[in-house]
């Protein structure tokens, strides 16, 4: 299992997100000094019910918390958007 099926199925489980895309974006920080030491850039779209109530930053951490082995092996850069179902579902109208 590559390190980005690895983050998908660490979210999944803790998350049981309505939609997930986790997007390896390391080749295009080819020559970038933290791609030096292996660390891969994601960007992270995750969906879920248990993200209501929460403050942008509170699901920011939760998410990292989630994926804190990943944070020290596998992750250098992880750009996230973390959205409730109904900020996705207006999101999507828009």
């Amino acid at each position: 299992m590559d390190r980005r099926a690895r983050i998908e199925a660490v979210l999944r489980q803790r998350f049981a997100p309505e939609h997930l895309a986790v997007i390896d974006e390391s080749h295009r920080h080819a020559g970038h000094p933290g791609a030096a030491g292996g660390g891969g850039h994601f960007s992270v779209v995750i969906v879920s019910g248990l993200f209501r109530n929460q403050s942008r930053l509170e699901r920011q951490r939760a998410i990292h918390t989630a994926v804190a082995d990943a944070l020290r092996t596998d992750i250098h850069a992880l750009a996230l958007r973390a959205l409730t179902p109904e900020e996705w579902a207006g999101a999507r109208e828009q």
